[in-house]
């Protein structure tokens, strides 16, 4: 599902820059957004539980 969500994010972001939207290195705006992600999908992602 990260990936996912990781491939809509950067598709939305190049969208964005070709509308203009996004000026300015293309960069400075992804890797920030990587990490949000990363973090977003750590604090909601699946816990398993162990049941014996």
């Amino acid at each position: 599902m990260l990936i996912g969500l990781l491939v809509i994010v950067v598709g939305v972001l190049f969208l964005l820059k070709n509308l203009g939207v996004i000026t300015g290195n293309f960069w400075d705006v992804l890797w920030p957004l990587v990490i949000v992600v990363a973090g977003i999908s750590m604090l909601f992602g699946r816990k398993k539980s162990h049941r014996d």
